[in-house]
């Protein structure tokens, strides 16, 4: 009888179908991934079919606009041809595209840049787009980058490491004719550090920015006849940050912001004829982040970083007085960019309830429209709510700040778990956005997001930016520590369930919290970070060598070569003790796939537990739909695994 049982127990089992798992995408290699549960796919879903639209540009032929949208896996340059109709994909391919810019005046061809895989080796396009054929314009092999139009719409300048691999040099050609292009300005040095910024009106200069670091660059004038360059910008004894160069229409002056002489980026003119400079906005306390000039007309915008929150100018060119701004909805500004004929203003607007629209202003009037519906994908946003501004003191009386998501406390009472994200840069600064993906540990897991600002955060002064340079890397690291103190302390989080989480070098400061906090931390997510600063200046892509050396220390410098290697995680993995995930692009040309291999390495050598996914065909930082939707629903199973897990 017991046999009968047994038997009849085993065939019911063999009956009821296993669980289903989701399987990886093609392109995606998961190590050490545990299998992850098809129900979690099904709950997470309404958090990944999001999609936003980008401003890219104005047609000149029509009232139509140019926008950058997700068309299924990828990005790719969408016609809207007007307000709020259907967009029609203009680009193809499984690459992403999402910058483009139609001939001015003439609006008979658009040129582009798209990669393969990741890699940022961008090579520039021409779409005829009333035949939908692309011709390649660039050799194929090097990176080109900063395209900008002349005003008539003949000619295109840009950079292109073409010559030696390295250095921007600045190109132009006429792209209905490819062979016209030749060598405007040769560099020598500076990497990626050299781009375009503008031409002038009769098309015979062009405006280029030199680079050297977030806090010193600088505007030169380029003769494209000679290739002779005249600096724009002073170079003295006190480094300032110069940049966002334009010509005002007449041709008479150059418009840029500058933090020369203050703690932020003001709106500077230089007059060509007298080199005389008047500081437009004098007494502006926050940085101005972007600047549209017309190429005829009277209106300029820019865009001012007010607390985090974009805040949108018009400016009258004559009297350089302020005219009245249009209501937009608040959050982030981008793109903003002035039509051929100087009549309309294009901008991109992210909010907390929106990943992206595009509103077109009248410069006559001050009206805005709306030209896109975002789609939300039937996220729960009424679960969302605004985050909360904290501000605190670190471990030597600084004030850093930070912005908090905490969960609805009606939906999720008592103390709640939170991971700590942390931007990448490092000059980054994390500001009011749309959670994406991200939305759902907050809207349905009740997890708190807490994004901090550490010291290096742009948007709060040239002398806190620069608080974490050289020496005083691990500051930043400690800064972290104080936003752990101060969590533990919130009534309302529960200090004993905080994960912490970055990208690039975000995800550096990820691995040298764990290294610092791993005993008062339940684990760490790392997106692309760098595990060791000798082998990352070594390993990274050559035109980028010359730039992060200026930011991290030359490594070829024994004394910093030291330091470097004492505070990278690598040299400390040992004290890393708590679960990790650690995610790369296979292709990434700024942090190579290596520090990623190491570090894996060293934590599995040690039994510390470690998942790892590789996208095959991805970057820094994963583009492509399936592959995100995978990384994140790994996230998900690892911040369910050993974050939501009651405390001990």
């Amino acid at each position: 009888m017991r046999v009968s049982i047994l038997a009849t127990v085993a065939a019911i089992a063999l009956a009821v179908p296993a669980l289903a798992a989701v399987t990886p995408p093609d392109t995606i290699r998961a190590d050490g991934v545990p299998e992850l549960p098809d129900t979690l796919q099904s709950q997470i879903a309404s958090y990944t079919e999001f999609r936003g639209s980008t401003f890219v540009g104005f047609d000149p032929k029509s009232n139509g606009i140019l926008i950058a949208r997700r068309a299924g896996n990828v990005t790719h340059l969408h016609r809207v041809a007007s307000a709020l109709a259907a967009p029609e994909v203009l680009t193809k391919g499984d690459e992403t595209v999402s910058f483009g810019r139609y001939a001015p005046v003439r609006g008979d061809i658009i040129v582009y840049d798209q990669d393969v895989g990741g890699a940022e080796f961008w090579q520039l396009y021409r779409l005829d787009p009333a035949t939908g054929t692309s011709t390649l314009l660039t050799d194929g092999k090097s990176r080109n980058q900063s395209l900008q139009w002349s005003h008539d719409g003949t000619r295109i300048a840009y950079a292109s490491t073409r010559r030696n691999g390295k250095d921007n040099d600045i190109w132009v050609m006429d792209p209905r004719d490819p062979k016209t292009d030749r060598i405007a300005l040769q560099v020598d040095g500076g990497g990626e550090g050299w781009t375009v910024s503008g031409w002038s009106p009769d098309g015979k200069k062009l405006l280029v920015n030199e680079s050297i670091s977030i806090n010193e660059s600088y505007v030169w004038l380029v003769d494209i006849a000679t290739g002779t360059k005249t600096a724009i910008t002073p170079r003295g004894p006190v480094r300032s940050a110069n940049d966002h160069a334009r010509f005002e229409p007449s041709g008479n002056g150059i418009w840029y912001t500058s933090d020369q002489g203050s703690e932020a980026r003001r709106l500077v003119r230089y007059d060509v004829k007298t080199q005389n400079r008047d500081v437009i906005t004098p007494d502006l306390r926050w940085d101005v982040e972007s600047l549209a000039m017309p190429s005829r007309g009277a209106v300029a915008a820019y865009v001012v970083n007010e607390a985090g929150i974009a805040k949108l100018h018009l400016i009258d060119l004559k009297t350089r007085k302020e005219r009245p701004a249009p209501k937009l909805p608040e959050g982030q500004i981008a793109n903003a960019v002035i039509s051929a004929d100087a009549s309309k203003l294009g901008v991109s607007i992210t909010s907390a309830k929106s990943p992206g629209d595009v509103f077109v202003v009248d410069l006559k009037t001050g009206n805005a429209t709306r030209w896109t519906t975002a789609e939300t994908g039937g996220m729960a946003l009424d679960k969302l709510r605004e985050p909360e501004l904290v501000k605190l003191k670190s471990f030597d009386g600084l004030e850093i700040s930070g912005f908090y998501y905490r969960p609805d406390p009606k939906a999720f009472p008592g103390k709640r778990p939170v991971i700590i994200d942390i931007h990448g840069g490092p000059e980054g600064q994390t500001r009011p956005k749309f959670l994406a993906r991200a939305g759902y540990f907050v809207a349905e897991l009740g997890v708190g997001l807490f994004y901090p600002n550490v010291r290096g955060s742009e948007g709060y002064g040239k002398t806190f930016l620069s608080l974490d340079d050289g020496m005083k890397r691990e500051d930043s690291v400690k800064d972290i520590g104080a936003v752990i103190d101060w969590l533990k302390a919130d009534p309302a989080t529960d200090g004993d369930r905080i994960g912490v989480q970055g990208g690039s070098y975000g995800g550096y400061m990820t691995l040298a919290v764990m290294t610092h906090y791993s005993d008062r931390l339940r684990a760490a997510l790392d997106v692309v970070g760098i595990s060791n600063f000798v082998t990352f200046l070594t390993n990274t892509s050559p035109y980028r060598q010359d730039l992060r050396r200026v930011e991290y220390g030359d490594e070829r410098d024994p004394a910093m070569r030291e330091f470097l290697t004492r505070i990278s995680p690598l040299t400390s993995v040992a004290k890393i003790t708590k679960p990790m995930l650690v995610v790369q692009g296979a292709n990434d040309p700024r942090v190579p796939l290596s520090e990623a291999d190491q570090m894996v390495k060293a934590l599995r050598a040690q039994g510390t537990p470690t998942w790892y996914v590789i996208g095959l065909d991805e970057g820094h930082g994963f583009k492509k739909k399936k592959n995100a939707d995978y990384q994140f629903l790994t996230g998900a199973q690892f911040w369910k695994q050993y974050l939501l897990a009651p405390s001990s």
